[in-house]
């Protein structure tokens, strides 16, 4: 019966720690609006037909600067929408991480105890999982909004670069309800399941697996800790910062191709649903996996993955740093 008791009473102390979410909503919008040019590159790069507009994301890059539809201003188009799940997204992965680790803790009480206890990396993997779960359903109707803003309504003819028309959140939202209904802002969601499940068990599973290991080189004797609190001293700045890096570049790489699916999927009407009326069928995810498989290959997969695994480092490396700095404060 006391065994019984414990989850709740341990959950009910993890929630109330909701002052952290300040830092993890900052971190989350700061990483973003570093990112989010480098986004809007990867989405056109993931999302563009057979054969491809663009040579890479060089040329991609250039195209968007020159063209009259913007240029720097239209690599930030639709910023708003992830501006605000950035915030919504990391909150939801921290505080999910939080609260899976305390609900392992509490069913499993051989496991070590306490927040200042490290859990074994292969646990704080499989919360990284079921973080990641909770968190893609409420990304992915934010990230449709996203990839409808940031790629073209019309192509022009030719093989030539795109045009844009202009778009906002309150053209496309209303458009989504009226052609496929409250469900339709889910479309895509397995993709972002697969994409957050696995990429955010390698996000906190790389973070916390290299923060062993860099610990371990700084304190080869063993780390004093707080006499206090019982917490061990944090480490360098410029450690939280590679940590964070590498955690990004796992995340991004291990499962591109299911981001890379997800983004045709929730871009493909674009062009077609607009000139041939509405209730048109949408893509499932296999379907639209089996389709890039066959005209592009395994190189149709990971299109656009450099450059995203290059601006994921930093980002990464940001988040990581602002949570910790913060979260060492409020505690």
């Amino acid at each position: 019966k006391t065994k019984a008791l414990q989850l709740p009473k341990t959950l009910l102390s993890a929630l109330s720690l909701c002052p952290v979410s300040d830092a993890e909503k900052l971190a989350g919008s700061i990483g973003k609006l570093i990112e989010y040019p480098f986004d809007t590159i990867k989405v056109r790069l993931q999302s563009q037909p057979h054969p491809p507009y663009y040579t890479g994301p060089l040329d991609c890059f250039r195209q968007s600067l020159l063209a009259p539809e913007g240029g720097l201003r239209s690599l930030y188009r639709g910023i708003s929408a992830p501006l605000f799940g950035a915030a919504i997204e990391t909150s939801s992965l921290f505080f999910s991480y939080r609260i899976a680790q305390t609900a392992v803790r509490a069913l499993f009480p051989s496991l070590p105890q306490g927040e200042e206890e490290n859990l074994p990396l292969g646990v704080l993997g499989a919360c990284g999982a079921v973080s990641g779960a909770t968190t893609s359903l409420l990304l992915t109707p934010i990230e449709l909004v996203k990839c409808k803003l940031q790629y073209p309504v019309a192509t022009t003819t030719g093989g030539n670069p795109p045009t844009y028309k202009s778009r906002g959140p309150l053209t496309v939202i209303p458009s989504i309800f009226r052609n496929h209904g409250i469900l339709g802002f889910w479309h895509g969601q397995l993709g972002t399941l697969i994409r957050e499940t696995g990429g955010s068990a390698a996000w906190f599973g790389s973070y916390e697996g290299l923060k062993i290991m860099l610990r371990n080189h700084r304190f080869p004797q063993g780390e004093q800790r707080d006499t206090v609190t019982g917490e061990p001293p944090p480490l360098p700045f410029h450690y939280q910062l590679l940590a964070g890096a590498s955690a990004g570049v796992a995340y991004n790489f291990c499962f591109f191709p299911a981001d890379t699916i997800k983004s045709r999927m929730q871009t493909e009407e674009l062009g077609t649903s607009l000139a041939h009326g509405k209730n048109q069928v949408q893509s499932t995810f296999w379907r639209s996996g089996a389709e890039l498989w066959r005209q592009q290959g395994l190189r149709g997969m990971y299109r656009g993955c450099g450059i995203t695994v290059a601006r994921s480092a930093p980002s990464s490396a940001v988040i990581f740093a602002v949570y910790e700095g913060l979260h060492g404060w409020y505690r």
